[in-house]
């Protein structure tokens, strides 16, 4: 995408600022929350040493950023929205970067857990805002298109790579560099962002939805948490049904409080547009599909084919790379034929990349039996998550665009803790008696791990091909293709929601 050659020929946009210098600032910031969320995860044991932690609080450290990053994305949405989005994205890279200072300079495990869940909340501002600053720079149509394909595929491919460099940095140098290198980078872009991007904000400000906030915020928090610890305690726990009727009475509030306030954080009347309750729905199904994927496939690399983590992040380029380039055919093939197509083809290729894994013996080899499902993966994933994003900002309001961006991306969170702790279950399911029955043989644990990790693969592809049915049958089939500048009728417009950033998540088992 070229960018223009005055630094500005946007109405709207404000003289001195460059639309590609934005689109290359906004995607950097997207770059380091999502490398983020997996870069701790081959770095895991190191820390482990290091702060004399316990198998239980080490998990924490993964969740208690994905938790609080999903908790409070459409809250920092609507902050974005309501206070000015530059701000905003400022305040965000700033708690981003002295939450890394203190997560490097933790001296025990409890003050690491806790500096990662301000990570999350830094990064939980950073994202929506960010969004919000691509859509209201870039027009509808080729170059709105391009822009979300840029940012989609590098959010992917950010989340894999955040693997890799953990392992890298954790090996060369110390774990704690995973942490310090964010310093220097959030705390200059908080410095730069007045002389890169404009300020923009919804030109209606109402009255600050509290209550909403507090309530909705409260309940997905409880939720995420809920469903992470639900494979541990169990479902059928008193913790666990306590803690989701707390979560269903939370939510109700949210909608009681939401039908009566002016100015709603979250304006139900997103849920009465089709293509709103479509984006979201699949997001949902979708990250849920490749949040398991990422999760299990890291554990079938160690504890199946015997990988070491740092061999096991290393495997993944090939993902990364097919990535990026089913982003960009997605980019090119929305201008041409209807969203719909794509994203079928797309989850197409995600059945069938899982259902080759459920083929992976234990003692099979990576070039046979990894490498071309990864790949059908990779060009998956960026296929299905760029074009959700293009075809759901068709229209969107530059009033709303930091909550809508808010919306879908909780909906992206809500869906990866879903459906990784409902495959889990399903998973590990017997596992206890499979591992007493080996005995302590090599051959019969890994067999019982294989078998662990095939259900979740098969459990996965379930669960994309239902991702499937609902695109098929709810997602619009005559919509026009994005490269058209002929408005929309006026119910399609109406019917616009906001765009997906990917996340794909990897955590320990």
């Amino acid at each position: 995408m070229a960018a223009p050659d005055s630094t500005t020929s946007r109405p709207g946009l404000g003289a001195g600022f460059n639309p590609g210098a934005i689109l290359a600032f906004v995607c950097m910031g997207q770059f380091m929350v999502f490398t983020d969320v997996s870069i701790v995860n081959l770095a895991l044991p190191s820390i482990q040493s290091g702060l004399d932690m316990s198998d239980v609080s080490l998990n924490y450290i993964v969740t208690a950023y994905a938790t609080v990053l999903g908790g409070f994305l459409l809250l920092g949405g609507r902050l974005a929205d309501t206070f000015g989005r530059r701000r905003m994205i400022q305040i965000g890279f700033t708690i981003f970067a002295l939450a890394s200072l203190t997560s490097g300079l933790a001296e025990s495990g409890d003050v690491l857990i806790i500096s990662r869940a301000v990570q999350g909340l830094g990064a939980a501002m950073i994202t929506p805002a960010a969004l919000a600053i691509l859509t209201n720079t870039f027009t509808e149509g080729p170059e709105r298109n391009k822009a979300l394909g840029l940012w989609g595929s590098l959010s992917g491919i950010a989340s894999i790579l955040g693997v890799i460099l953990g392992g890298v940095l954790a090996d060369a140098a110390s774990w704690r560099w995973i942490f310090w290198i964010n310093v220097p980078i959030g705390l200059g872009a908080a410095l730069l962002a007045p002389r890169i991007i404009p300020e923009s904000k919804a030109e209606t400000r109402g009255q600050f939805d509290t209550f909403g906030a507090a309530t909705l915020t409260g309940g997905l928090l409880l939720l995420i948490f809920t469903l992470g610890e639900a494979t541990t305690v169990g479902w059928d726990s008193l913790r666990t049904i306590g803690s989701l009727v707390a979560v269903a009475a939370l939510l109700a509030a949210f909608l009681v409080i939401e039908s009566k306030v002016k100015s709603p954080m979250m304006p139900l009347k997103f849920f009465r547009l089709k293509t709103m309750r479509t984006a979201n729905l699949s997001a949902v199904l979708v990250f849920g599909t490749f949040s398991a994927l990422f999760f299990f496939a890291s554990l079938f690399m160690q504890d199946v084919f015997g990988y070491s983590p740092l061999k096991a992040g290393f495997a993944y380029v090939p993902l990364a790379v097919s990535v990026a380039v089913g982003a960009g055919i997605a980019s090119g093939l929305v201008n041409k034929v209807a969203a719909r197509a794509v994203v079928m083809l797309g989850l197409a290729l995600t059945v069938t990349g899982l259902l080759l894994l459920v083929r992976a013996p234990a003692d099979g080899h990576y070039a046979v039996d990894l490498l071309a499902p990864f790949i059908l993966l990779g060009l998956g994933c960026g296929m299905v998550f760029v074009t959700l994003q293009i075809a759901a900002f068709v229209g969107v309001s530059g009033e709303e665009a930091g909550v809508g961006a808010g919306m879908i991306n909780t909906s992206q969170e809500a869906g990866g803790a879903l459906g990784l702790a409902v495959i889990a279950t399903i998973a590990y399911n017997g596992m206890g008696a499979r591992l007493a029955s080996a005995n302590g043989d090599p051959g019969l644990v890994t067999k019982a791990y294989e078998t662990a990790n095939h259900h979740a693969f098969l459990s996965a592809a379930v669960l994309g091909f239902v991702a499937l049915l609902v695109v098929t049958f709810l997602m619009p089939r005559g919509q026009k293709p994005a490269n058209s500048t002929t408005p929309e009728p006026a119910e399609a417009a109406a019917e616009a929601a906001p765009a997906a950033a990917v996340l794909a998540t990897d955590s320990r088992h």
